[in-house]
């Protein structure tokens, strides 16, 4: 996996790829805008081409980004989900003006219209942002959640159901969030738990449209449905249940981003991935080997 980190773009999005290459990250994840208001400033040329050149002198391996928090793509029809969808298609915009690959979104909630209805709003929504945005190549890839009350996403399930709803699925894949597969059920802290999961995900979704991990432990305990990110060996999963998280080799080229606490200096992060790193000694080739140990 190409391990980073999700950075800040506090001072403009150029500091955040500087911020990744100072903790050693191989991978990095932005917001494209404040992520919690509905609209931003586009990017003004002199700050693209700060990105530009900060990317060429950081060069690193891979850089996507991660929706607003507003944004509930199912939520029942209402002038917050018309912001949503305009939120949206304005941040498909920003990444793309980045040159961004994809963008993270969470499946959002019902709010009490039941899943089947929040799945099928959902997909409606997104045939309509994918429609108003035909032109860039930016994807969304839906991340899974730890489902605390109606939100959707817990349940691999949600994801698949969504894929396999919209009109242009080329448009779309999945980032798979480890803290909250745990919290909502999934028990990956053995490798037979993870070989399991991703067997799902392959019969489901197809390992074909994962496009990014978030790599985080969980404060909460599995099937807690309450999402906690604690920093990696320190919570609910722990170390030994990320060696075979970050040696699958089906992933090694997918960008698997830490969203762990930090302050000012980052040292936070930089253990963290030290961490991760210090468990990539034992190779896993397939599912099949993972479940044969």
């Amino acid at each position: 996996m190409l391990l980073g980190a999700h950075c800040s773009t506090a001072g403009g999005p150029h500091l955040a790829l500087q911020r990744a290459a100072q903790i050693g990250a191989a991978s990095c994840q932005i917001f494209v805008k404040n992520n919690m208001q509905w609209r931003g400033a586009p990017f003004p040329p002199a700050a693209l081409e700060l990105w530009r050149n900060a990317r060429e002198q950081t060069k690193p391996q891979a850089v996507f980004g991660h929706a607003g928090y507003l944004i509930n793509i199912a939520r029942p029809e209402s002038e917050v989900r018309r912001k949503s969808v305009l939120s949206l298609i304005q941040e498909i915009e920003l990444a793309a003006s980045l040159a961004l690959p994809f963008l993270v979104l969470h499946p959002g909630a019902h709010l009490g219209a039941g899943e089947e209805a929040g799945l099928a709003q959902a997909v409606r929504t997104l045939d309509e942002v994918a429609s108003a945005t035909r032109k860039f190549d930016v994807r969304i890839a839906l991340e899974n959640t730890a489902g605390q009350g109606s939100c959707l996403g817990s349940r691999i399930e949600h994801l698949a159901a969504i894929l396999s709803g919209v009109k242009n699925p080329r448009r779309f894949g999945i980032c798979i969030d480890t803290a909250h597969l745990f919290a909502a059920g999934y028990d990956i802290r053995s490798r037979e738990g993870w070989a399991q999961t991703i067997s799902e995900v392959e019969r489901l979704v197809g390992l074909d449209k994962v496009l990014a991990f978030h790599l985080n432990d969980s404060q909460t305990d599995l099937g807690s449905r309450v999402d906690r990110h604690a920093h990696i060996g320190k919570g609910k999963i722990g170390r030994a249940g990320f060696s075979h998280v970050v040696n699958d080799v089906r992933f090694r080229l997918l960008p698997a981003c830490i969203e762990t606490p930090k302050s000012e200096d980052l040292h936070e992060d930089i253990q963290n991935l030290r961490v991760l790193r210090s468990l990539l000694h034992k190779p896993l080739n397939t599912a099949a080997q993972i479940t044969s140990k």
